[in-house]
């Protein structure tokens, strides 16, 4: 597994098909995030954008190698375990954007309440602003997973499908990526740090069942 995450991780970089979900992350970071916000809003908003960016990411892995290239891994390998080092290659980046999503917010906020009447410890809030951002990493892989190749073939159908669940999972309110980033915005109002352990667990469930079904589907239809 080792090689393969390797193999996916070089064809993602050559590619250079990370550029767009990077520039996309580092738009919404600059509309969004200034120096001198409240730094739980800033960690909410700065997870909230790797949700999509790590949807996307999971579309470019597994979608990335020309046929006769996957035919020959899955052929050394197995479909499954070719098909699950894609999205865990995906995951990955989306983690490390994450991270340093994170980490610039908690160089640059301020940390205070909203009203700026209560302090924030920076390193419970920094710890709580990279469990968020992993939740929406793996809600975002859930999503990415489910949303192209084995499950939908067609570009069209699977692009508008990733794009549409990615915002649904966004904002509706059971979502628990929604959880995690609320929790940060809400807690942000009272100067409190929660972390987003409930929502965490959720996700991982969730991103885990996802890839495990994709997975199984591209044995199945390889």
């Amino acid at each position: 597994m080792i090689a393969l995450l390797r193999y996916q991780a070089a064809l993602l970089v050559r590619s250079q098909r990370w550029l767009p979900p990077l520039l996309l992350y580092v738009a919404f970071m600059g509309i969004g995030v200034q120096a001198g916000q409240p730094i739980l809003d800033s960690f909410g908003f700065a997870a909230a954008g790797v949700l999509p960016v790590a949807a996307w990411l999971v579309r470019v892995c597994v979608t990335n190698e020309p046929a006769a290239a996957r035919a020959c891994a899955a052929a050394a390998q197995s479909p499954g375990r070719v098909h699950l080092a894609g999205v865990l290659t995906a995951l990955g980046a989306a983690v490390v954007l994450g991270g340093a999503g994170t980490l610039f917010v908690a160089l640059v906020g301020d940390p205070r309440s909203a009203d700026g009447r209560v302090g924030v410890p920076v390193a419970p809030a920094t710890v709580a602003g990279l469990l968020a951002a992993l939740a929406c990493a793996l809600l975002g892989t859930a999503v990415g997973a489910l949303c192209n190749r084995p499950l939908l073939r067609r570009p069209g159908w699977a692009v508008l499908s990733t794009a549409l669940a990615a915002l649904l999972v966004s904002v509706v309110g059971a979502s628990p990526a929604n959880a995690a980033v609320s929790g940060l915005v809400n807690g942000s109002r009272s100067g409190t740090v929660t972390m987003p352990l409930v929502p965490l667990a959720a996700t991982a469930v969730l991103a885990a069942g996802a890839t495990a079904i994709a997975c199984v589907l591209s044995s199945r239809r390889h």
